[in-house]
C-alpha cells in the first residue's frame, strides 16, 4: 500500500508519516519511540524557590497545595521571581519522596512501620524461643451471674514450628497469675494426647506489660532457666507471629461461636460459659491448627515440633511446677498460735519448733485454705486454716468478704451518725431560721370600691 494512502486510512499527516518512516529504517522500532524532554523532572524556578515549596511541604501542621502555591506566589513576588503556577507547585510536591514526607509529618512511628526494613526471625528449633501474649478476644460470653461479659486469652506460642504450647482463658484484666497459669498449661504435659506440645523454653519473648514485668515471673524465669526478653516498646512488628494466630483465631473460630463482636456490635446474643469456650478454644487448637499446614513454614506445626525426635526439657513433677509458677511466696513470722496470712490463721503441729522463726510461705491465690511453709529453703509442711479445712477458699474470696464487711460497716456508721445529727445538730452548721408561724385567721379582703363610696 503507497504511503500516502496508509497515512489517510490512519488519519496521520504524509509530512508525519514519512518522518516516522525514515526513524523506523534507520534506528528501528527503537526509532518509533518517542523521546522524553531533556529538561523533564527539572523545574525551570530558581532553586531557592524550589526548595522553599519543599520546605513548606515537610512543616507540621500539614499545609495543601493550595496553601503552599499562595505563600510560594507571595515570596516569589516579593523577591522578584517568576511566580510558579499551581500546576508548577503540585508536581513539586508529588517529586517529594514519600518516605521523608511521612518521617516529617507522621513522626519516626509512622515512618518505621511504613518503610524500615525489618528481618523476619525463626527460632533454630524448637521450645528455643516461645512467645505470650494477651488479647480481649471479639466474643461475649456469660459469666456465673449469667451477665454478658468479653473474656481475655493468653496464648504462648513456640516461634519454631508456630504450635501453641498453651493457653489461659479468664475474666477480668491480665495479671501475673493468668500468666503463670498460662504458662504451667504450655509447660506440662496436655491431658488431650492430640496436643503433645509441652516442656520449658529456653527464651521467652513477651511484652512490657506488667504482669510479664513482675517480680514474680522474674524468679520463676531463674528458677526454670528462662531467659526473659522484652520486646520493643510500642514495636508490634516484633510479635506478629502470636498477633497473627489471635487474628485466625477471631476470624476462624469466634465468627462461628454464638456471641460473636463484630466491630464492637454483637452477631448473636451469648450464650457460652467460659468453660465451653476454653473447649471450642482447646478442640480448634488440636483438632484444626495443628494439623494443616502452615503458609509460612511450609508444614503442620505438630510436624514440625516433632521434627528429629525433639523431647522437651521438663520439670520433675506438676507440683514442682506449681511451687515455682503458681505458688506465691511471702516471708511471715511462727507465732506462738500458728501462721497469720490475709486475716487467716494456719497451723500445723510441726511449726511448734518454729515458733519466733521467720519462715517462708507460699500460697496458690485459687486457694488459700492451705500453705506451704519453707524454712531456709527447705520444705516443712503444709499449714491449713482450720475454719476451712476441705474448701476451696480463694483470695479473690478473701477480698470479696473484706469488701462486703466494709461496705456494711459504713452502712452501719452513716446510719447511726445520722440519727446522731437529728438530735445534736452540728455547732459549725449554721441553724436554718425557723419560718414564722402564720396566723391561723385570715385577715379579711378590703374592698376599696366600699370604703371609696363611704
Amino acid at each position: 500500500m503507497p504511503l500516502i494512502h496508509a497515512a489517510a486510512q490512519a488519519d496521520v499527516p504524509l509530512r508525519t508519516a514519512q518522518r516516522w518512516l525514515a526513524r523506523y529504517r534507520h534506528d528501528g522500532l527503537v526509532g518509533l519511540a518517542r523521546a522524553g524532554r531533556r529538561d523533564a523532572g527539572h523545574s525551570r524556578l530558581p532553586a531557592d524557590l524550589v526548595t522553599l515549596i519543599e520546605g513548606m511541604a515537610l512543616r507540621r501542621p500539614r499545609s495543601s497545595a493550595a496553601a503552599i502555591h499562595r505563600r510560594a506566589a507571595a515570596v516569589a513576588e516579593a523577591q522578584g521571581w517568576r511566580i510558579p503556577s499551581y500546576s508548577t507547585v503540585y508536581a513539586i510536591l508529588a517529586r517529594l519522596d514519600p518516605a521523608m514526607v511521612t518521617l516529617a509529618l507522621d513522626g519516626p512511628a509512622a515512618f518505621r512501620d511504613r518503610y524500615e526494613l525489618i528481618v523476619r526471625h525463626r527460632a533454630s528449633a524448637p521450645n528455643a524461643l516461645w512467645q505470650a501474649d494477651h488479647t480481649l478476644l471479639d466474643i461475649l460470653v456469660l459469666d456465673e451471674g449469667g451477665r454478658s461479659v468479653r473474656p481475655w486469652l493468653t496464648t504462648v506460642i513456640d516461634d519454631h514450628s508456630r504450635a501453641i504450647a498453651g493457653t489461659m482463658l479468664f475474666l477480668g484484666a491480665p495479671s501475673a497469675l493468668n500468666t503463670s497459669l498460662a504458662l504451667r498449661h504450655a509447660i506440662w504435659r496436655k491431658a488431650d494426647p492430640a496436643w503433645p506440645v509441652c516442656g520449658i523454653p529456653d527464651v521467652l519473648y513477651v511484652d512490657h506489660g506488667s504482669d510479664f514485668t513482675s517480680h514474680h515471673l522474674d524468679q520463676v524465669a531463674a528458677n526454670l532457666r528462662v531467659q526473659i526478653v522484652h520486646s520493643g516498646v510500642a514495636r508490634p512488628q516484633g510479635r506478629g507471629k502470636i498477633e497473627r494466630l489471635f487474628g485466625t483465631l477471631n476470624t476462624e473460630l469466634l465468627s462461628e461461636l454464638p456471641g460473636h463482636l463484630v466491630d464492637g456490635k454483637l452477631a448473636s446474643p451469648p450464650v457460652l460459659s467460659l468453660a465451653d469456650l476454653d473447649r471450642a478454644v482447646g478442640a480448634f487448637i488440636s483438632g484444626t491448627y495443628h494439623g494443616r499446614t502452615h503458609g509460612e513454614i511450609g508444614q503442620t506445626p505438630l510436624d514440625a515440633w516433632r521434627a528429629n525426635g525433639f523431647l522437651p526439657r521438663l520439670p520433675e513433677t506438676l507440683e514442682a511446677l506449681d511451687l515455682l509458677l503458681v505458688m506465691v511466696a511471702k516471708p511471715r513470722c511462727v507465732r506462738r498460735d500458728g501462721i497469720h496470712f490475709q486475716g487467716l490463721r494456719y497451723v500445723a503441729s510441726t511449726l511448734a519448733a518454729y515458733v519466733g522463726e521467720t519462715v517462708t510461705i507460699r500460697y496458690d491465690p485459687r486457694d488459700v485454705s492451705e500453705i506451704r511453709v519453707f524454712h531456709r529453703d527447705r520444705f516443712l509442711c503444709r499449714a491449713v486454716n482450720e475454719e476451712h479445712a476441705g474448701e476451696a477458699l480463694s483470695l479473690k474470696d478473701i477480698e470479696a468478704a473484706r469488701r462486703l464487711h466494709r461496705r456494711a460497716l459504713r452502712t452501719a456508721i452513716n446510719e447511726r451518725v445520722a440519727r446522731v445529727a437529728d438530735f445534736l445538730p452540728d455547732p459549725a452548721r449554721p441553724q436554718r431560721q425557723a419560718a414564722p408561724a402564720r396566723s391561723a385567721t385570715r385577715p379579711r379582703l378590703r374592698v376599696y370600691q366600699a370604703e371609696d363610696e363611704g
